[in-house]
């Protein structure tokens, strides 16, 4: 299925035209010359214009053809004309793809960061993104990361690769703009881009300093989720997915980089043009971006309360029905209605893992502590909920509390089936809020045991 273009930029610095395709996982075709794509067959002795063809693939050749990912690339030069790749100097000690006793520990804790300011240093994509945890391994094609980035510059003759797996990126603060092979992204704070695994990219900071999340997930690739019940409109919509329209360049680049993250590790291999020359492309294994504030909100209409998995964005999912490697789930404006039902989060113990980060507002669940590009982590079976000022508000409510709308709020979850073991980098960070668990120390108990016995006495004598 072809997408159609849209325009969409209020930004005086990008491109007034910039354009995207829309649809979440159509197969697509875009040309920045008319007559690029070779029409009738993928790879012809000779392509139009005298451009190479390259496949770039997501899933093994032979996974089922509803699974199957991949896109042809018509490019002015293949991405292989490069030397050799070579452990990059300086190394960066802070990303890891494969966890274990050596780079990481596990702790049960409520952990929670206060957000972490930009650098003074010149610090662009690549160094300013550093692991806080994750569980699996890249090598094994299996497990997720979680990572944050902050950063002052950009990206600058040279290009990022990630050979490990997809990044779903989570800008908080700055827009970032963001040129693939398969074309341009501008994305807000609000929005998401998903980078698949093998794209070649720069990051651009067209506000200055930038700051945000990102999950890596090894081995997958992320869907929507199944609607069951709820049917066919709700969550996400397809169609507010948009995939960018080919872009190339043609010069002279000397000295150009390719900067690869593989295994955890980064290389670096040079060569003497843009890899970003790609004049057309067709296929259903591109980058794209989301913007937030389309999610359609499902929620409890009449009593208690609707579990969080309601808010799902995208999933990336196990073998096990059900079981998520990670989902991206989001918590936006919306109205809660539900009558004589505690409205905040419950109280929880959970066999997934969660973590969580807020773009801005305020979060429901906590009066006090979790800012605007902080991070919280609650680990499988690790108690958590509303903090001691958040309970006592809802309740002092009372039963009759009419409806209330979330306004001003964004703040977002990475949900694994997996136990995240964490950096030491993350435990030892300046910004660990070591008084997080006092949150929850002001909880006291509201039992009265006289209305037990009374309850209890009505209940004995048939009332």
């Amino acid at each position: 299925m072809d997408g159609q273009s849209v325009s969409k930029t209020n930004d005086s610095d990008l491109p007034s035209d910039l354009q995207y395709q829309f649809g979440f996982g159509n197969h697509l075709s875009s040309e920045a010359i008319a007559g690029a794509l070779p029409r009738g067959q993928n790879n012809p002795l000779i392509c139009p214009f005298g451009l190479y063809a390259e496949q770039i693939s997501g899933t093994p050749f032979t996974a089922p053809r509803k699974q199957n990912q991949f896109s042809w690339l018509y490019r002015i030069k293949p991405s292989v004309t490069h030397e050799p790749f070579k452990p990059r100097v300086p190394s960066h000690g802070k990303l890891v793809s494969e966890f274990n006793h050596s780079n990481s520990s596990t702790n049960p804790t409520q952990l929670r960061w206060k957000p972490v300011e930009i650098p003074d240093s010149p610090t662009d994509f690549i160094d300013g993104l550093y692991t806080v945890c994750g569980a699996g391994s890249s090598f094994l094609r299996h497990g997720y990361a979680i990572h944050m980035y902050t950063a002052n510059k950009s990206m600058d003759n040279c290009a990022f690769c990630n050979a490990d797996g997809d990044f779903l990126i989570v800008p908080q603060k700055g827009r970032l703009s963001i040129t693939t092979e398969c074309g341009k992204l501008q994305v807000s704070p609000g929005e998401i881009v998903v980078l698949p695994h093998g794209f070649r990219f720069v990051v651009d900071l067209p506000d200055g300093p930038s700051r945000g999340y990102v999950a890596e997930i090894f081995g997958a690739h992320f869907q929507l989720p199944d609607l069951g019940p709820i049917g066919a409109n709700g969550l996400a919509a397809s169609r507010d997915f948009l995939v960018p329209v080919a872009w190339y360049e043609e010069c002279s680049r000397p000295g150009y980089t390719i900067v690869q993250k593989y295994g955890g590790e980064l290389f670096t291999a040079k060569q003497d043009f843009s890899p970003f020359n790609v004049v057309a492309w067709h296929g259903n294994y591109v980058p794209y971006k989301y913007d937030l504030s389309k999610f359609s909100p499902v929620n409890t209409v009449l009593k208690d309360h609707a579990d969080p998995s309601i808010n799902t964005v995208l999933t990336a999912p196990t073998d096990k029905p059900g079981v998520a490697l990670l989902d991206f789930v989001i918590f936006p404006p919306r109205w809660l209605v539900a009558e004589h039902t505690f409205r905040p989060p419950y109280y929880h113990r959970n066999c997934m893992s969660e973590f969580m980060g807020l773009i801005y507002g305020g979060y429901e669940a906590k009066a006090d502590g979790f800012l605007p590009g902080g991070a919280s982590l609650h680990s499988c079976m690790t108690p958590h909920g509303p903090d001691t000022k958040t309970f006592e508000a809802t309740v002092a409510q009372g039963k009759d509390a009419g409806p209330f709308r979330i306004t001003n709020t964004m703040a977002f979850m990475f949900e694994s089936c997996l136990m995240p073991r964490i950096c030491p980098w993350a435990l030892e960070s300046p910004s660990i809020d070591h008084d997080y668990y006092q949150c929850w120390v002001g909880l006291r108990s509201h039992f009265s045991r006289e209305e037990a016995n009374d309850e209890s006495q009505k209940i004995q004598n048939g009332h």
